[in-house]
């Protein structure tokens, strides 16, 4: 049997309340300033229902903003790409979507603009464990028709290294927002075969 995918998490309305507080907080006040009675003056959530949701404090709590930004970008992107019929068209769409996501957000220019040297460690060293896992959650089910799953999940973490390297560091002769762009990068790397619509059968069992 294949290893599972990741499960996908589901956020109840406080912790959502208590996570967008977050973001508001930190672009306030910055990463290192935030405190936990920010967070709960802002979120309207007193300091005992903070630590009871989020058992450690502060530094759960932010780990669980993490995952939630990430949760909102795949969610977004799944919505984009889930109507691609073969794998050349779902990468293609995927790092497209993905780079106009990017550059879109305003929270994460802000973040950026202040504290360059956390938003880069996360989006690198420090986060991209968490990022490919939270787009295996969100991604596997789309490329495993196409591939066994551990080539699958290979695919997935090169593609949101790629998003995130051509994000930091932009080629000014390559838009890879424009889908007809990242169509023609992708194409050199894929079989033609990856250009016909999907196998009847997944390719996870193989």
């Amino acid at each position: 049997m294949p290893p599972p995918l990741p499960e996908r998490r589901t956020w109840t309305e406080t912790e959502v309340r208590v996570l967008d507080a977050v973001k508001t907080c930190c672009e306030r006040w910055g990463v290192d300033k935030t405190t936990i009675d920010d967070i709960a003056k802002v979120s309207g959530v007193s300091r005992a229902t903070l630590y009871r949701m989020f058992p450690g404090g502060r530094d759960v709590i932010f780990d669980a903003h993490r995952v939630y930004e990430l949760d909102e970008f795949f969610s977004v992107l799944l919505g984009e790409v889930a109507d691609t019929h073969n794998l050349h068209d779902l990468l293609a769409r995927t790092i497209a979507v993905a780079t106009r996501e990017l550059r879109a957000d305003d929270h994460l220019a802000v973040m950026l603009a202040s504290e360059p040297g956390g938003v880069i460690s996360e989006m690198t060293v420090d986060g991209l464990p968490r990022i490919v896992r939270v787009a295996n959650a969100y991604m596997g089910e789309l490329v495993d028709p196409y591939l066994p799953r551990r080539e699958a999940r290979q695919l997935i973490d090169v593609t949101a290294r790629l998003v995130i390297s051509y994000f930091l560091a932009p080629d000014p002769d390559l838009d890879l927002a424009d889908e007809a762009v990242a169509h023609a990068f992708v194409a050199p790397f894929l079989p033609a075969t990856f250009q016909r619509s999907a196998p009847s059968t997944g390719g996870s069992s193989r």
